[in-house]
């Protein structure tokens, strides 16, 4: 069995995995990060979204084996101090859920599409989203979360 080394929420861990786990499976059932959904299994919905090396993945479409040597950053592994991120913070304030079950995908998603432009227009929110299924709203909060949060962050960087 391949071994890897791989930093989830900064934590480095070395696991023996088989060839075949998906990263997701990883994730949820050896390092406890549940916050990570299981949608589809198939790449579709996009709830299994996390950070892999600064950049969203879903990771039910990564093997475990190919995130060897990467920094996974999860939802766990969003807040500083036991505070949310920002965009989880907006997400919350602007009440972008309803069952929840897309969320922990639609947070990182929303801040890798940051990444490239600070500050979306709502076309580009639902252009960058378009991944991430949520069956439960009209994306109307979602989109307004992402731009809340875009805002919110844009103010933490000017400040520190």
């Amino acid at each position: 069995m391949p071994r890897i080394t791989i930093t989830v929420d900064g934590i480095r861990y070395e696991e023996d995995v088989e060839p075949r786990l998906l990263l997701v499976h990883l994730l949820r059932e050896r390092l406890g990060k549940t916050g990570t959904p299981i949608g589809c299994d198939t790449s579709n919905c996009g709830a299994c979204t996390v950070m892999l090396d600064g950049r969203s993945a879903k990771s039910c479409s990564v093997l475990a084996v190919q995130a060897d040597g990467c920094d996974v950053v999860t939802i766990e592994g969003l807040g500083a101090d036991g505070s949310m991120h920002p965009m989880q913070r907006a997400f919350h304030e602007e009440h972008a859920l309803q069952c929840g079950y897309c969320t922990p995908g639609m947070v990182m998603a929303a801040i890798d599409l940051l990444r490239n432009d600070p500050d979306p227009s709502e076309e580009t929110i639902r252009h960058g989203l378009e991944g991430n299924l949520c069956r439960c709203t009209g994306y109307c909060n979602i989109v307004r979360a992402v731009k809340r949060g875009a805002q919110e962050m844009g103010q933490e960087v000017r400040t520190s």
